[in-house]
């Protein structure tokens, strides 16, 4: 089957149970053995075919026993429920990763996951300062994350860190910041501190392009 030609530009978030600097980003293990924590994105501009997807919001919150590579992981999508039954498809034929080389973003959660629980369609509130190292998502009964600068220990200064990835398959380069997480979907847990990654990104069939 022909794949779909797609694009996803747009503002992304990547909030997790880990200390500052998630691990996974270096290849190491998870920093108390398991991962908890969502990500997903604002679209600004984007499209799946003739579909336009430009305005919209998705996000994922998932679970793994261990290390991200060693797979077993559970996902649920959470789908902006401004979206029509033709976006609905898109987004989902994008996010099975179907749609995607091997080794981009979508293709290897589709590889990892062995849990799919059924999507939620729900308002989303999305605010985003990269620069600024804040983010906000509210999706009131589902999920509650919110992004800030990590603080200094001894002056409570705001610190500012960034991770540049430039072969990476999530993003380029990303502000790092302090997360705390409240998610009571169908993946229940709750982050009071925890690492944050902010950046924009441009998605495609063949990976980030920007």
């Amino acid at each position: 089957m022909a794949r779909v030609d797609w694009r996803l530009k747009g503002e992304w978030i990547k909030n997790c149970n880990c200390a500052f600097g998630c691990p996974c980003d270096f290849n190491a293990r998870p920093t108390n053995g398991y991962c908890k924590g969502l990500a997903g994105m604002h679209i600004t501009e984007g499209h799946f075919g003739d579909v336009r997807l430009d305005g919209l919001n998705f996000f994922v919150t998932v679970d793994f026993p261990g290390a991200l590579h060693e797979g077993n992981g559970t996902l649920q999508p959470i789908i902006d429920e401004r979206a029509t039954p033709q976006q609905r498809e898109a987004l989902f034929g994008i996010m099975s990763g179907q749609n995607s080389a091997e080794g981009t973003i979508f293709h290897i959660f589709s590889l990892i996951v062995s849990k799919m629980l059924d999507p939620i369609f729900a308002p989303i509130r999305f605010e985003f300062d990269m620069p600024g190292r804040r983010a906000k998502v509210s999706i009131p009964g589902v999920l509650e994350t919110a992004n800030e600068p990590i603080r200094n220990p001894v002056t409570g200064q705001p610190h500012r860190i960034q991770v540049m990835m430039p072969e990476g398959f999530e993003h380029r380069g990303a502000e790092i910041s302090s997360a705390r997480i409240v998610s009571t979907g169908g993946i229940k847990f709750e982050v009071p501190e925890g690492h944050g990654s902010l950046a924009r990104v441009t998605q495609t069939p063949q990976g980030v392009a920007a």
